[in-house]
């Protein structure tokens, strides 16, 4: 555990180190709607991308709302991404860019800060992981329909997450709290893009993947059938989520050989 200088004082990290170094950083942002989640809610999921893609993790303890409403918890996780890649002999990394990732509001804020690190000339991303992400305020998907209550995250409580984390509702519109919105979608980082059949996030993860794709970003997206949100965090005892764990420290470690 430790701490870095951020935009509005010192944020909290958790760094994870495989067994033999110096490896790559993966910078990894929690979900819980940008009001729930810390470092400890999360570790078990930081300890599988450790473990098994021999990178080393950040863990980043991003503010977080009603306290601090957008773009604060955005603003946090560039800095950690910014201080990752310029101590990378603190951390006993080895040559090469960072890679960035999360779940749900993890994965909305992994855009965002790949966004920002491309429009503010830093630093070099060597892929997205975007988990189930948040991608798009306005809520109309057909998933949102089709898949509004029953499956663990509804449509009421993104509702209640967004009200707190932006209750601004003009500025939902900003491409660093709904990444869809980006006009320009070029130049951006390889993604790998995971969502679930039962989560009313699901199309617009995969209509964000397109966006990139027709941007020429390197994309791969992955629809996980049968599963619901959440899914990530569940590998210790359903089957088919392991399967998304391993294809994510897969794409990372692909992603990490390539630009070493």
């Amino acid at each position: 555990d430790s701490t870095v200088p951020g935009p509005a004082g010192d944020i909290a990290i958790r760094i994870y180190r495989p067994h033999s170094g110096p490896a790559p950083v993966h910078v990894h942002f929690h979900g819980g709607g940008w009001v729930l989640g810390n470092l400890v809610t999360h570790d078990a999921d930081c300890r599988e991308i450790c473990a098994a893609s021999g990178c080393i993790v950040v863990a980043v303890d991003y503010r977080l709302a009603p306290e601090d409403p957008f773009p604060a918890g955005a603003e946090d996780c560039y800095a950690v991404a910014c201080w990752a890649a310029a101590n990378g002999s603190e951390l006993g990394a080895q040559q090469g860019p960072i890679s960035i990732g999360g779940d749900s509001a993890g994965g909305n804020l992994a855009a965002a800060v790949a966004l920002m690190a491309r429009d503010r000339n830093g630093p070099a991303i060597a892929m997205q992981l975007l988990i189930y992400p948040v991608i798009d305020a306005t809520m109309e998907s057909e998933s949102y329909r089709d898949n509004a209550d029953g499956y663990l995250l509804s449509r009421t409580m993104m509702a209640w997450f967004w009200d707190l984390y932006c209750p601004d509702v003009d500025l939902r519109a900003d491409p660093l709290a709904s990444p869809i919105t980006a006009e320009d979608l070029s130049a951006l980082p390889p993604a790998l893009v995971m969502t679930a059949e039962f989560d009313p996030l699901r199309d617009e993860g995969e209509a964000y993947a397109q966006r990139l794709k027709a941007a020429g970003v390197e994309v791969e997206v992955r629809r996980f059938d049968g599963l619901v949100h959440g899914f990530f965090s569940q590998a210790g005892i359903i089957e088919a989520a392991r399967e998304g764990v391993d294809l994510a420290v897969k794409a990372l470690r692909k992603a990490h050989n390539r630009a070493s």
